[in-house]
């Protein structure tokens, strides 16, 4: 059975959300999301695989948040905002397996999905900002 790229990333925002508030256990988190969203260990587990890359990236990431936030602190950003952030980030700049379009326009879908449409607003801004800033620095090197 295939599993859509779209599920695989609303799990991995998931982890992310749930390990802003406390630490799960692996094995617990696992559990958690196979029950809770009825899929196999194998999907839950990839996508705990993939939360924890960005979590060990998440310092850069959250530093390019706030620098990126020309409307709110970081820690005005609430909690939602900033995880659907941190996965889009990662997907934009990090990933290179992503295309930098689907990266954006997958973290709006998420926000329109799990926060409000004021928020799908701040994820696009923030997010066009950095790519921009990569494209301009990619370009630059280029010369």
């Amino acid at each position: 059975m295939t599993f859509p790229n779209a599920k695989l990333r609303e799990l991995v925002f998931q982890f992310l959300f749930c390990q802003d508030f406390t630490e799960l256990e692996e094995k617990d988190g696992i559990k958690t999301i196979m029950h809770v969203h009825k899929v196999t260990k194998k999907w839950a587990t990839l996508a705990h695989t993939r939360a924890n890359k960005i979590l060990e990236k998440v310092k850069e990431i959250d530093e390019k948040i706030s620098l990126s936030s020309k409307d709110y602190t970081f820690d005005r950003i609430p909690r939602i905002e900033k995880n659907l952030l941190r996965l889009g980030i990662f997907e934009l700049l990090l990933d290179d397996e992503i295309p930098a379009k689907v990266a954006i326009s997958e973290a709006i879908r998420l926000s329109r999905k799990f926060s409000t449409p004021e928020s799908a607003k701040f994820i696009n801004a923030v997010l066009d900002s950095l790519y921009q800033q990569s494209e301009n620095l990619e370009l630059a090197n280029s010369n």
